[in-house]
């Protein structure tokens, strides 16, 4: 005689339920990244409600003083409170990373749909995309910000012009190999509008792959900015990031190595968070690729 099955459960059910694919599993290394990433964020966002002073504000008197009560990890050349102007910072530097991923991956998206789809379009578009490509990427950002002046927006708009032919090779791959998918074959045949195959077949393949892209985007801007302000190329030094504080202290590093020691720790840590978390995003939505690496 047959066993009577054993009740489940609710609890076991609903584990059940919402278990993950075994490929879904995370280590330890990207719950740190998040975490660190996540107050990071948390940290910069809701700055202006904590920071003891104002970033811009100048005190002569309190020039490249030590850490104390009134001023957590001390002062910059000209008084100003470093702590605020880190976490401040953090903000555009931020801003600056995800606003260029976000243009980029919008802009190489269209491109490399097209491209991608329209064979006679595809020639002309990939010529500009390596032609854009062969010019090292630091070099054509401060050739643009040098055109348009060290204004925020020039910036994102001078870090995201070398970040979209990236994009655009992306894309157009992903859509030559899904456009000989029989679904996309048969929309073509039953008379679909090409801004319909685009959108609703073609599209949806490079969501996973624009998102691990993103990550890495996001990630190379904010570091670029880094390097631009250092090089002088950045936002103006009215609007403080991680990259102009670091160049301002760059003068008094060895008298006071903890002006830059801050900013390029937040820096690291975000960046290194956001790279991990990039790279666990690609296992998890491609866990094919794992597999070849392995």
């Amino acid at each position: 005689m047959a066993a009577a099955p054993q009740p489940t459960s609710s609890l076991q059910f609903i584990l059940g339920a919402v278990a993950v694919p075994r490929h879904w599993q995370l280590g330890i290394g990207p719950i740190i990244a998040a975490i660190v990433l996540a107050i990071i964020v948390v940290a910069t966002l809701f700055a202006p409600l904590y920071v003891p002073h104002d970033p811009l504000s100048m005190d002569a008197v309190q020039r490249l003083k030590g850490p104390s009560s009134e001023y957590w990890l001390g002062t910059d050349a000209y008084g100003r409170d470093l702590f605020s102007r880190v976490m401040i910072g953090g903000q555009v530097s931020l801003f600056i990373g995800v606003g260029a991923a976000i243009v980029s991956v919008f802009i190489g998206l269209l491109i490399g749909l097209v491209s991608g789809f329209f064979r006679i379009a595809d020639a002309i578009i990939m010529r500009i995309m390596d032609s854009l490509m062969a010019i090292p990427s630091i070099l054509l950002a401060i050739a643009l910000v040098a055109l348009n002046g060290p204004s925020l927006w020039s910036v994102i708009f001078a870090i995201t012009i070398p970040e979209i032919p990236r994009v655009v090779r992306l894309v157009r791959a992903v859509v030559l190999s899904a456009r000989e998918e029989p679904y996309v074959e048969a929309a073509i045949a039953v008379g679909s509008s090409m801004p319909k195959i685009l959108w609703k077949h073609l599209m949806p393949n490079t969501l996973a792959p624009l998102i691990v892209q993103g990550t890495y985007i996001c990630a190379s801007a904010i570091l670029t900015e880094a390097i631009l302000s250092f090089l002088g190329a950045g936002v103006s030094t009215e609007i403080p990031t991680w990259g102009n504080i670091m160049a301002e202290g760059r003068i008094y590093f060895q008298i006071k190595p903890s002006l830059i020691f801050w900013p390029g720790l937040m820096l690291s840590l975000c960046i290194l968070s956001i790279n991990l978390l990039g790279d666990t995003a690609r296992d998890l939505l491609d866990p094919r690729l794992k597999k070849r690496e392995g």
